[in-house]
């Protein structure tokens, strides 16, 4: 009897496995976060990177880890729908590499920039055009006001018109005038390095050369990969970037 019992309770563990492992190929979609860094590295990305993982099983998509820029080849890239740069820093891709992003895109696909991946490849204009711009400074990390400018993407749906936040706030250069802004910094309400005025955007999207693209400025300080808010707001911007889905104005 307590052979038969051992049986059982072998069968059941190996078929939950199973299903288990049946459930991550069957996701939504599948997501390569990638954080490799050639220059300043922040602490806070394996925080980030855990915080995906357990969003990729909260919301059912695959989600695989790399700092291996070798990754970056037509057939690997063909398995993903959306590449997520995590904070990453500096040049960070040889020609070969850079050509597979590009066809990537092309091909249809989406890329999440978060925090410092716009202080990345400097060099690069078509990955300056595709993140939207570049990094130029930031203050000490401070409070400030965001203005959720536009509420009808799904990585602002839940948020504030106001939204109290802090951060390391970037300031940015070479702006993709294509872009549609999401968030935008209230200057007056904290003290900049480099005041870019009223339109200092924190989080914007586009479709661009066959993509989609969403980035969010936030992600610095390791708090806000606690921030349930916060976690929504990167979440409805990788489902956008996988999916393409807004709703029709």
């Amino acid at each position: 009897m307590n052979s038969f019992k051992s049986f059982l309770l072998a069968a059941v563990l190996l078929l939950s496995t199973g299903m288990a492992a049946f459930a991550q190929q069957g996701g939504q979609f599948r997501v390569l976060v990638f954080s490799k860094t050639a220059g300043f590295r922040h602490q806070s990305i394996p925080n980030g990177v855990m915080a995906l993982k357990k969003m990729g099983e909260k919301h059912v998509f695959s989600v695989f880890t790399s700092e291996d820029a070798t990754q970056f080849t037509d057939e690997n890239l063909a398995k993903f729908d959306v590449v997520v740069l995590m904070s990453t820093t500096g040049t960070i891709f040889n020609d070969t590499q850079k050509a597979a992003f590009q066809k990537f895109v092309q091909s249809g696909k989406g890329v999440v920039g978060i925090h410092s991946a716009t202080d990345t490849e400097y060099e690069w204009p078509w990955y300056n055009q595709m993140i939207g711009g570049y990094f130029l400074a930031h203050p000490r990390n401070q409070t400030l006001r965001l203005h959720v400018a536009d509420r009808s993407h799904p990585a602002t749906w839940h948020l504030p018109e106001n939204w109290l936040w802090t951060d390391e706030l970037y300031e940015f250069r070479n702006m993709n005038p294509a872009i549609k802004v999401l968030i935008q910094a209230d200057e007056t309400t904290y003290q900049p390095a480099k005041a870019m005025g009223a339109n200092h955007p924190m989080a914007w999207y586009h479709e661009f050369d066959g993509g989609r693209v969403f980035y969010t400025a936030l992600g610095h300080v390791d708090a806000v990969w606690e921030d349930a808010d916060f976690l929504k707001h990167l979440y409805g911007g990788i489902w956008y970037a996988a999916k393409g889905s807004l709703p029709k104005k």
